[in-house]
């Protein structure tokens, strides 16, 4: 399977902006892992680490349900994989597998458009339910740009770890 990413436009209004930047980071992520088995997608890039191509999946399902569907939708929904509210569980790929992993993000990746989409400006607000703080649909964007790239980085190197596969 190959994942056809995206580029980010260049030219346009700050949302479409906004949205080609997320799609291309959320595409790369998926590209990162095009080709690897299941077991492939569970290596870590180095022993002392836990890190996976598939925590990593599992993680931005996480990080897309927190920001979009429980901040700026307001619902009041459990962490995917942790009925505690432990982020940290996400990473936790031992058992995990493409199936699950990507059923869980992609169907993330498919509300949060839809609550973005919906929303009538990148002004709508929601609140951090750890702070009780406000924040903006505008701010929730840059920063899931920001996790995926962050993110992406840390693919890089796993892929490369795991098969020599390289490029951006």
């Amino acid at each position: 399977m190959a994942t056809e990413r995206p580029d980010p436009p260049l030219t346009g209004d700050e949302r479409a902006t906004l949205r080609g930047f997320l799609d291309h980071h959320r595409a790369t992520l998926a590209w990162k892992c095009d080709g690897l088995t299941d077991e492939q997608l569970r290596r870590a890039a180095v022993p002392t680490s836990a890190l996976s191509l598939l925590g990593l999946v599992r993680h931005m399902a996480e990080v897309e349900r927190t920001w979009f569907r429980r901040v700026i939708d307001g619902e009041d929904v459990p962490l995917v994989w942790s009925a505690t509210g432990d982020f940290q569980a996400a990473y936790d790929a031992g058992t995990a597998t493409r199936a699950e992993a990507f059923a869980a993000w992609e169907a993330e990746v498919a509300h949060a458009r839809r609550v973005e989409e919906a929303a009538p400006s990148l002004d709508v607000t929601g609140v951090v339910g750890k702070t009780g703080e406000t924040v903006s649909l505008r701010m929730v964007m840059l920063h899931l740009i920001h996790e995926y790239a962050r993110h992406n980085g840390h693919a890089d190197l796993i892929r490369e770890a795991v098969d020599g596969r390289t490029g951006v």
